[in-house]
């Protein structure tokens, strides 16, 4: 059932009033009016910043110097005059000679792989894998399994039946009391007072009276000007100063000889003769005409057809065609099989399957046996222990 609100004027529709709204006035932009005269495109760059001409920057590389060739160059160079040739006698090859004939037919020799690699006929291995046919026993089958022999029949308890109650309505009327309206009616008291302050509208057009709480609790008082610290007036020393420091006096100057370099002198030639512009390597090696290779093509191996292309292909012309063999199919029938013996209703579940003992969960009893109680929780579950059987010792 749905509770009707008793209170129709609640506590925000008593203390809180409309109040008038008041439609606000739209802005109206001013219209644009360019203005007259010329735009000055000056930049503060451009007015701080003025141009300047920018000369060349002068190369400072060094000049080629030009060798002046006069005359020609008798000397020996140090090479031929330390180092003297001597005859050195040419070793004989030790490879063995190669008795190589060109084929006649193309791609008539063979190939080191032939010649060193003999084939050998692979001989497969033994198969250690047991083999899956089935081992068929020749004794008869006597009919005993592990489960007729272990198995013990019990006989089955008389299961507890619980007897239905029978529902009985009640003849009290529905009073339409909910346990939470019964038990919990509420606390009599006063009603709550109103601490918000009376509600003075405001209109937009009231003066401020100019008037706030800062301004109310936090009066200015005056403040005293700082005190200026007075500077003693400067009087200067009497008397010549001395510009003597301390490095002047505890370090007096002293000659230093020059020191003499210990490198040793170098024991150069002087030749009055002039250079003639040659070397070892301009002599030994002297420059020769190179020209541009050619461009390296093989010959043609297959020659191009001669001719009128007949619109037989390769494919076409060896292909021969074989009329197709289609498998035969391994899967049976689908036909049902069908035996003139009348069904005897017999099956090897009704024969070997033998019924066990259905066991009473053992929260059906009050008290179940077999377990002990324990405690019970603070939610009213009650806990049972098993009894262990105890074991005689020999």
């Amino acid at each position: 059932m749905r509770s009707r609100c008793l209170c129709q004027i609640c506590t925000c529709g008593s203390d809180y009033r409309p109040y008038e709204i008041v439609r606000q006035s739209r802005h109206i932009p001013e219209e644009y009016k360019p203005k007259q005269g010329k735009i000055d495109l000056g930049t503060t760059y451009k007015q701080d910043f003025k141009s300047y001409k920018v000369q060349p920057v002068a190369i400072l590389r060094s000049l080629e110097r030009q060798q002046v060739k006069k005359g020609k160059l008798d000397t020996v160079p140090t090479y031929k005059d330390d180092y003297r040739s001597w005859d050195v006698q040419k070793s004989e090859p030790c490879k063995p000679e190669q008795t190589y004939h060109p084929p006649t037919v193309k791609f008539g020799n063979t190939t080191t792989f032939q010649d060193d690699y003999v084939p050998q006929k692979t001989k497969p291995r033994e198969s250690f894998k047991p083999s899956s046919v089935p081992i068929h026993s020749t004794a008869p089958f006597n009919g005993d399994t592990s489960h007729r022999l272990d198995y013990i029949p019990h006989q089955l308890e008389v299961k507890f039946a619980r007897p239905k109650e029978v529902y009985k309505p009640t003849d009290l009327p529905f009073e339409t009391l909910t346990t939470q309206r019964n038990d919990f009616q509420g606390l009599a008291g006063e009603t709550a007072k109103i601490c918000r302050p009376a509600y003075t509208r405001v209109t937009h057009n009231a003066h401020f009276e100019g008037s706030t709480e800062f301004r109310e609790s936090f009066q200015p008082w005056e403040i005293p000007p700082p005190e200026v610290k007075k500077v003693p007036e400067y009087v200067p020393p009497t008397g010549s100063m001395q510009l003597y420091s301390t490095s002047h006096l505890d370090y007096p100057p002293y000659q230093a000889s020059r020191v003499v370099p210990i490198r040793p002198v170098s024991q150069r030639r002087k030749n009055n003769f002039p250079f003639q512009g040659k070397s070892t390597m301009k002599e030994d090696f002297p420059a020769w005409e190179s020209c541009r290779p050619g461009l390296i093509k093989q010959e043609q191996q297959i020659p191009n057809p001669s001719g009128i292309f007949d619109g037989l292909s390769t494919s076409r012309s060896h292909y021969v065609p074989h009329e197709l063999i289609p498998t035969e199919s391994c899967k049976p029938l689908n036909a049902a099989v069908k035996s003139s013996v009348p069904f005897d209703d017999v099956t090897m579940y009704s024969i070997e399957y033998a019924p066990k003992k259905q066991e009473i969960c053992p929260a059906s009893y009050p008290t179940p046996p077999g377990y002990i109680f324990e405690n019970t929780n603070f939610q009213g579950h009650k806990f049972f222990r098993k009894i262990t059987p105890a074991v005689k010792a020999f």
